[in-house]
């Protein structure tokens, strides 16, 4: 991994990627006053077909050093990480902002979307595998997911930036 300070300008230290993942493993409450940001906390922008970008709110989970996110095939998102799958994510947390770039890539390995199911039901969403076993489905989604059934993505990391929003602060880059 290689690392760059984005603020040795004002001679602050470099941020310590370890850190960020401990504080990611974490759960990062969406709902105001229960300590996360008081406001949506992640967004996903993914690329158009005529190249411009595409951003939503969404509800991401991060699981063994990756963000994982669920959408169905027919939105915007879900057509654009088909076609393209260069996407970049962004989460607020009171100890920093973050931005991630990299790819998104359906899962349909039928124990790893049992996995990211019973995840998401262990958080409050009661998600759980549909019939046919590659995809999740529930009584209700976030507005912006399409109706079910909702597909399981994994968005493998490129590059990591991130803004320390508490003392010492600082701005890094990690590439992976």
């Amino acid at each position: 991994m290689e690392t760059k300070n984005l603020a040795d300008l004002y001679q602050l230290p470099p941020m310590d990627w370890a850190r960020i993942e401990a504080r990611l493993e974490e759960p990062i409450p969406q709902a105001p006053d229960t300590g996360g940001p008081n406001r949506h906390s992640c967004w996903l922008a993914t690329i158009n077909p005529d190249g411009s970008p595409h951003v939503t709110g969404i509800g991401a989970m991060w699981v063994d050093g990756a963000f994982w996110f669920v959408t169905g095939d027919a939105t915007r998102k879900g057509t654009n990480v088909a076609r393209d799958p260069r996407c970049s994510l962004s989460v607020a947390t009171h100890e920093f902002d973050l931005v991630v770039e990299g790819e998104a890539h359906k899962m349909t390995d039928s124990s790893t979307v049992a996995d990211m199911a019973a995840r998401y039901a262990a958080d409050g969403w009661p998600a759980r595998v549909d019939d046919t076993g590659h995809a999740l489905t529930a009584e209700f989604s976030a507005p912006s997911a399409g109706p079910p059934p909702w597909f399981v993505y994994r968005l493998t990391t490129r590059t990591a930036t991130a803004l320390g929003t508490v003392e010492p602060g600082g701005a890094t880059r990690w590439r992976f």
